[in-house]
């Protein structure tokens, strides 16, 4: 009745590449000669990605936003840290009023 169901591994339907052929090397020692003198280094390529260049007006607009992020997150748990504090004080309260009905009904018998 409560058998569990194995999953089948349906055959493969991508490519499916072969695995990789090792071929082996040798390795040969060879005996150290006078080195020539080396050649001079050509400067690197220039990069092909554009810099970033912020410009004034982009600072501000970041320290902006950032302090915008920082003051909605501030506000949210202030937020949700005082309604902790106000269900908890209310629970309190409601405690405090049960414990003083029930130990008034237990004086008048």
């Amino acid at each position: 009745m409560l058998r569990p169901k194995i999953p089948v591994m349906p055959t493969p339907t991508g490519l499916i590449t072969p695995p990789a052929v090792v071929e082996p090397t040798a390795v040969i020692q060879q005996q150290p000669t006078a080195t020539p003198a080396p050649a001079p280094v050509a400067p690197a390529p220039a990069s092909a990605r554009p810099t970033v260049q912020l410009t004034p007006g982009a600072v501000v607009a970041l320290v902006g936003g950032g302090t915008a992020v920082v003051l909605v997150v501030g506000a949210v748990l202030v937020s949700m840290l005082l309604a902790v504090a106000i269900t908890g004080a209310s629970v309190a309260i409601c405690a405090l009023v049960i414990r003083s009905l029930i130990a008034s009904e237990s004086k008048r018998r």
